[in-house]
This record gives structure tokens, sequence and C-alpha cells, in this order.
């Protein structure tokens, strides 16, 4: 292949890998999904109902949760070795959800449904505890800060974690004496900025946000959209609007760069941002009239306000912040954040797209990692927003070391590397999932018409319909689907026992707090 890179390091761990006897360690990693989908109501608008009490409470419920809308549910997983038993798990989340919404829908797609400004996306509510109370405030300084628009937003996290059993194994390959914690989260590192570096392919194989409706840009006008009928607009050659700048990215200039190089910069500089001033944010005001508006007015109100592609993980303890999670304990797990929710799939993602990530998270951990630098970090950002915005057309360059390179021939690349991870993974697979989901990613790099980003376009252009229209329909489809499907009754009887005890729960909190607000509130921001 004209131009190809050769990654010795990549070459030389995966060599290492497949001539030891335990090569079989890496298809044990853990992995676990967090997907959002916004309450519609039958004519395709922003549900205004609560949080349904049959779910359990928001707050406490560790399964079926709210994102930054009373209307947006988030559905958590456990995490899980084995791809088909998690997405059978995520199946029967969704199935016990939409048996308890009534005539309301589950939104299919990542671009919201008919907006009608900034009002009709109703702030989340964790009842009256001071954890619940501080999820409140924070969502009320996203909204004063950025506009409730953006919030309405909703996508697939994807959760990994390299089998434990695995790290002795590769500290040997990679001719470390220290297989411990610290050389754990330093590869995990290596990870993180290796997405950041090739996570664009991603959105180009999975992106599926390629269309919106008229109503999310609230009268704005985008230059770069065309219209398609009266109501929707589409990007022509996008993948993924979600992650474009209309979307859900760079949406606060004040942050500085926060450094992926290692785990020490990373916690400081999120740091600074949570604790620098930032005058505009400080004029929005904190506490107003008695009211909280948000938690500070400072860069950051707390670290989950930095938006990435990628974020580094440790599961918290009750009332624990990421960043003192991360100090305390380390990295466990990575979080994928660039997957837009798939509208032909009823609960946003299928196997294919498991497989894949789960053989790339381990490509990305093998290669050569190398810090990232300012100049880097430019290029890496306006590469995936090329990707984002135009990813099919043809001919498209991206950045690379400083050069101008053809998206095709680096993605190449990047799915021709995967084949040794993927021959590894199907060791204990007859039907060899791994190496076939990859052979259907490369058909996509040949075919840009088989991306969902085109199959969606094509549907919208062939039916005449909406986005809205169409999309409505698929929700209604996939909603049909899942409660004409058998129930788990063993996981329902789970599902309900965990309502009703995450309803205690949050009693037990409300009932059990001690001194006021404002000293817990110090406590929680506190380093």
């Amino acid at each position: 292949m004209a131009g190809i890179v050769v990654d010795r390091v990549y070459e030389r761990r995966l060599a290492a890998l497949a001539n030891s006897r335990e090569q079989r360690l890496i298809a044990r990693g853990r992995r676990g999904l967090e997907r959002e989908s916004l309450r519609v109501t039958p004519d395709g608008h922003i549900a205004q109902t609560p949080h349904p009490r049959s779910l359990g409470a928001s707050l406490t419920n560790p399964h079926i949760t709210t994102d930054y809308s009373e209307a947006l549910i988030e559905l958590v997983t456990p995490t899980f070795d084995d791809n088909e038993d998690l997405l059978q798990y995520l199946g029967d989340l969704h199935q016990f959800v939409y048996a308890h919404l009534g005539d309301e829908l589950l939104w299919a797609t990542s671009m919201p449904c008919i907006v009608g400004g900034e009002a009709a996306v109703p702030i989340a509510r964790f009842g009256d505890s001071y954890q619940g109370r501080i999820k409140y405030i924070y969502r009320h300084g996203l909204l004063v800060r950025y506009g409730g628009m953006m919030q309405a937003i909703s996508g697939v996290h994807f959760n990994y974690s390299v089998p434990k059993p695995f790290w002795p194994l590769y500290a040997e390959i990679c001719e470390s004496r220290d297989s411990g914690q610290e050389f754990v989260s330093a590869r995990y590192f290596d990870l993180l900025r290796n997405y950041r570096r090739h996570g664009w392919l991603v959105t180009y194989l999975f992106g599926a946000s390629p269309a919106l409706c008229r109503s999310f840009l609230h009268g704005r006008e985008d230059p770069e959209l065309q219209p398609l009928g009266a109501e929707s607009l589409i990007g022509p050659d996008s993948t993924s609007l979600r992650m474009s700048d209309i979307g859900y990215r760079n949406r606060n200039q004040a942050v500085e760069a926060v450094s992926f190089n290692t785990l020490e910069q990373y916690l400081r500089d999120l740091r600074h941002a949570v604790h620098q001033p930032y005058p505009p944010f400080e004029a929005l005001g904190v506490k107003v009239d008695g009211e909280y508006r948000q938690l500070s007015g400072n860069v950051l109100q707390i670290e989950n306000e930095y938006y990435s592609y990628v974020r580094p993980k440790r599961t918290l303890r009750a009332g624990e912040r990421t960043i003192h999670a991360l100090a305390r304990a380390g990295v466990e797990y990575v979080e994928v954040r660039t997957l837009d929710n798939s509208a032909y799939n009823p609960v946003g993602v299928n196997l294919r797209k498991l497989y894949f990530l789960e053989a790339f998270c381990l490509l990305l951990l093998f290669k050569a990692s190398p810090p990232i630098d300012s100049s880097e970090e430019e290029a890496i950002d306006r590469n995936h927003l090329k990707v984002a915005r135009y990813g099919r057309a043809r001919g498209l360059m991206l950045e690379r070391d400083g050069r101008q390179v053809p998206m095709h021939s680096w993605a190449a690349e990047l799915l021709e590397s995967m084949q040794g991870i993927c021959e590894l993974l199907d060791a204990t697979h007859p039907q060899r999932p791994y190496s076939v989901t990859l052979k259907e990613q490369q058909v996509k790099l040949e075919d840009v018409a088989q991306t969902p980003s085109a199959r969606l376009l094509h549907d919208l252009r062939e039916s005449g319909e909406s986005f809205t229209a169409l999309v409505l329909r698929m929700s209604r489809s996939h909603q049909q689907s899942m409660l004409a499907s058998p129930r788990n009754q063993a996981r329902w009887r789970e599902f309900e026992a965990e309502a009703e005890e995450s309803l205690q729960a949050q009693r037990s909190l409300e009932a059990a707090q001690r001194g006021s607000f404002e000293e817990y509130l110090a406590a929680y921001l506190a380093d």
C-alpha cells in the first residue's frame, strides 16, 4: 500500500503475544454499555412527563437513570466478558423500560426530535437529597452556560477494560519490571492517546447522524447543511453531525488542552480547569436570589463537564467524583464516547459494532503511542471534525505527522493492522466473528454507500419523509418489536426489585443527611 506507515512496536508486541502460551488471555476483557435515548411523545416532541416512578429513582438505580434531561433516559449495563450476553442484557433493559412508558417512545437516533426551544428540554430532577441537588444544579449550570438544545443530543458509550490476568504478560511483552497499577494506568493512557489519534475511524464506520430536524438550529443558519424538504437539514457528506461543531463537542472554548500524556498530567489539567475562575461564567452568577444557577463560575463546574472522545474511568464509591477515584486507584477502564445511536438497531448498537470496538481498543493499546504535543492536539481535533462533517467526501485528506494524507489510505492501514488481533480473538469462536466484522468494515471503506450515514440519507431521500417522520416510524417499530419479544422473567424480577430498592435508597439518603447543603457542596467540590 502506498504511503503505509509500519509500526514496529505494534508488530513486535503482537508477535510476542501470538508466540506466547497465554495468547487467549486477551479474549476475556470486560465490556459495558451506556445507551442514552430521549423519551418522546407519539407525535415526535420531547416528553414533558417525569421519569416514570415504576423505573425507580434515577439517582440511585444503577441501571436505569437519566442524563441531562428528565426525558433523556440512560440505560447502563453491568460489564460482561461476552458480547452476546452484553447485548442481551441491554435488550432486556430496553424491554423493561418500554413496558413502563405508556404511549411514549424512545427516540431512535442521536440528533433529537422536534425541539420547541430551550424550555422544551426539561432538566433532570433527582430528589431532595444533597447528592440529588448537586446533580440538578450541575445540569442547570450546563443550561445557563451552553443552552439546553445541545443537551438533547444522545449517544452510546462503550466501556472496555483489559482482562486483569493479561497485565503481567503484557508487562513482559513491554519489557517492564512493573505490572502493577502504575503500569496499568500508563498503558491505558497509551490506548487513550491512540484513540484520540485514530478514533475518527469509528466515526466514519459507525457515524449515523448526517441529518437533523430544522428545529434543532432554532432559527440559526449553517451554510454547510442543505435542506431536504421543509423540515429537515442534511450534511451531504457528513457521518456524524453529533460529533461535529454543531453537536456536542468543543462547546467550551475556555477549556485549555487537557493532556492525555500521563494520568498525573490529566488530573493536573482537569483540577486547574475546575478551580480556574472564568469571567463570562462568573458573570452568570452562582447563587442568585437564593437559588443556585451553577456549581461555580469556574472554567468547569466539575470534571464531567470536560467533553472528550474517550475518557479514563474508575468505578466510583458512593458520592465520589471521577477525579478523586482516578487519583485514589488509577485507571480501571476506558470509556469510548463517539458512538451515535443507530436508528436501525432497537437498542442503538449491534453485535458487529461491539466486536469491532473491542478489537480496535486492543489495536490502540498495542500500537506505539508517543506523547501528544500541542501541534498534534490541534491536528487531532481538526481530523475528528473533518470526518464528522465530510467523512464520505471523495478524496478527503487528514493531517498525519505534519503531512496531508488521504483518509482512505490511513483507514485501510488501520483495518489491515487489526487482522492479527482479530485472529487471536477468534481463537475460541468457530464463527470467527471478529474477522467477519473486520471484513464488513473494510467493505464500508471501499463502498461509502454501505456506511450507516449513507444508508440513512438514502432512506430519507427514497421515502420522501422528513427526518422526524422517518425516525418516528423507526422508533415505533423498535417499540413494537421489543414489546412483542419474550420476556426474561428472572431478569424482569431483578429490574423490578432494583426499581423498588432505588426508591427506598433515595428516601434513605434524604432522611439521613446532616449539616447544611453549603457545607456538603464545599466538601464535594474540594480536592
